[in-house]
């Protein structure tokens, strides 16, 4: 199985940090009990710039959730063409070839689901597999990733595509004056990414997906997530998530690399979910890693904020298009999410 094509999808919409902390705080000028508090928050994200799917006026003229999710669905399938076409370009395939299709949001929802909003839209093959994700967030992207992985172990003469697409600028919560939310208003935004893996009987170039392994952590449904009401998605993000990464992360790690009789020595490219300095941080910790193994995933915090299940992707994209590893090593692609739980997967170049 190879990783043929990795392609991200941004909306034009892109604004500095400041412009959108300035307008957020003129949003909340009677509300904010604590300005400095607010202002440090935003300017502790890591975040420089942000793409958003619409221009920051619209997004005041939204009357309750559902012209929300229409607006998320709208998007969704714009940014999620540009990524299948642009990584299938990227990996030679067509979309005529594509025999599964794996799509992953935690912004919105549908029903028909938006694979197949998409399918109609590209004229994709009828007889295509879907498998539609919701509820993993952050770690949606590696476990999409994994399952279409899984897809074309059984298929090994398909491809398979998987789409990771978020527009969390459209859960804002212009009524939630919580620490957990004013991170989020200054951490998460908009974007797509789009993974091309082909079956062992198809030719092409590309990394091997060499294994996975999944770590669910019972009893931390509290750590990360979303409180669903008729207001829409309102963020669940305990500060007990960088104690628990620097706790298991570690020891998590080195049983799936001595499943692969690996350890992380082994490992020469780190491809981290971004999910915030605390967490990057935390990782780095539990990891005891360099400045070099996390460059790509702080640059990608840096230019584009979190992306939800699409960062790791973007990561990867990076890694693949600017990091050229040398043959025979290996990768270690890992990214964490609600349940709470870890994803990871092995990667030979």
């Amino acid at each position: 199985m190879k990783l043929a094509g990795v392609a991200s999808s941004l909306p034009g919409n892109r604004f500095r940090q400041n412009v959108l902390m300035e307008a957020l705080g003129n949003i909340w000028a009677e509300q904010l009990s604590s300005p400095a508090l607010f202002e440090r928050i935003h300017s502790r994200t890591g975040v420089e710039y942000r793409h958003l799917a619409l221009p920051l006026a619209e997004y005041e003229n939204f009357k309750g959730w559902g012209q929300r999710n229409k607006a998320w669905l709208e998007v969704a399938q714009d940014l999620g063409e540009r990524a299948i076409d642009a990584a299938l370009a990227r990996s030679g395939f067509a979309r005529r070839e594509m025999g599964a299709l794996v799509v992953t949001s935690v912004t919105g929802i549908a029903s028909p689901s938006l694979d197949a909003h998409l399918i109609n839209r590209m004229s994709l093959p009828t007889d295509i597999k879907r498998t539609p994700m919701f509820g993993l967030g952050c770690v949606g992207g590696a476990v999409g990733l994994t399952r279409a992985a899984d897809h074309v172990r059984a298929y090994p003469h398909q491809v398979a595509v998987l789409l990771a697409v978020e527009i969390c600028s459209l859960t804002l919560q212009l009524g939630d004056l919580t620490t957990a939310n004013l991170i989020a208003t200054g951490l998460f935004a908009d974007g797509a990414a789009a993974v091309v893996i082909a079956g062992a009987e198809r030719g092409c170039d590309g990394p091997e997906i060499a294994a996975s392994r999944s770590f669910f952590y019972p009893q931390t449904e509290d750590i990360m997530g979303w409180d669903i009401s008729e207001r829409g998605f309102q963020v669940l993000l305990s500060p007990r998530l960088p104690a628990l990464i620097r706790e298991r992360l570690a020891r998590d790690v080195e049983t799936f690399l001595s499943e692969c009789g690996l350890c992380s020595k082994d490992i020469s490219n780190w491809i981290l979910h971004p999910g915030g300095p605390k967490v990057l941080d935390a990782i780095r910790d539990a990891l005891q890693l360099s400045e070099r193994d996390l460059a790509i995933s702080w640059d990608c915090l840096r230019r584009f904020g979190n992306l939800s299940s699409a960062s790791v992707l973007l990561v990867l994209e990076e890694t693949m298009l600017k990091r050229s590893p040398t043959s025979g090593s290996y990768g270690l692609l890992i990214a964490m999410g609600p349940g709470f739980c870890a994803e990871m997967i092995l990667i030979q170049w």
